[in-house]
């Protein structure tokens, strides 16, 4: 099997392609081809060429963290949660998240979404839930990896300076329901940055690895104004 890599050497560099030669297992995880790739000193493409390491984030490797969201077969997917098994055709094609700046292959700046929150100033503060708390969504907002994934796929997210998303949609959600004193702000800073601009077009869910019911946060902020 071909496995085709988008590269980029530093930011701001012309981005390239490189093609390598893949026969390991097919129940192994795109996580699992990289590292094969990457496993000789000597590395070399599909002509023989030799080249470097591909540079990419990973962590748990057990899909909980998101650090190795990136675009397989034009689909945004964590790495290692992809099998090669259920890549259709002879070919994996992988590229770099494109909603954010590259550092370095496949290797991305996504500090972007921890900004926006920090700019919004959405965090809980004193814990003073309502007294009709709904746990159990609280609890499947609160698994976000902030992998980034639903903000490759928004056609409303460009740069994140006025939308910021759906991981900012849900955060608003649990913080406004976790203090009830931060409940107006929360939704106002809602309202600003999500309510007034999100499409509805719900591909952050279908992309979502978590399966977080986005679409449920925001009905109950909504029905929250009232």
């Amino acid at each position: 099997m071909r496995v085709r890599v988008l590269r980029q050497q530093f930011p701001g560099s012309a981005p390239y392609w490189e093609t390598f030669e893949y026969d390991g297992p097919a129940d192994n995880s795109v996580a699992g081809v990289l590292d094969y790739i990457n496993y000789h000193d000597d590395i070399v493409d599909v002509d023989g060429r030799r080249t470097t390491r591909i540079g990419w984030e990973c962590s748990c490797l057990q899909g909980i963290c998101g650090a190795c969201a990136m675009v397989i077969n034009g689909k945004p997917v964590l790495a290692c949660e992809t099998f090669v098994r259920d890549i259709r055709g002879n070919e994996i094609e992988i590229r770099p998240l494109r909603k954010f700046p590259v550092i370095h292959d496949l290797v991305v700046d996504r500090s972007s979404i921890h900004e926006n929150l920090k700019q919004a100033d959405v965090c809980i503060g004193e814990y003073r839930p309502s007294d009709d708390a709904d746990h159990a969504h609280q609890y499947a907002a609160a698994k976000c990896l902030k992998c980034g994934l639903c903000l490759e796929v928004c056609p409303n997210y460009v740069n994140g300076h006025t939308f910021f998303g759906a991981a900012f949609a849900n955060d608003c959600y649990l913080v406004a329901t976790r203090n009830r004193a931060e409940g107006g702000r929360i939704r106002a800073l809602y309202a600003e940055h999500f309510g007034k601009i999100c499409s509805k077009s719900l591909s952050c869910m279908e992309v979502c690895p978590m399966k977080i019911p986005t679409l449920a946060s925001m009905a109950k902020l909504n029905r929250m104004k009232r």
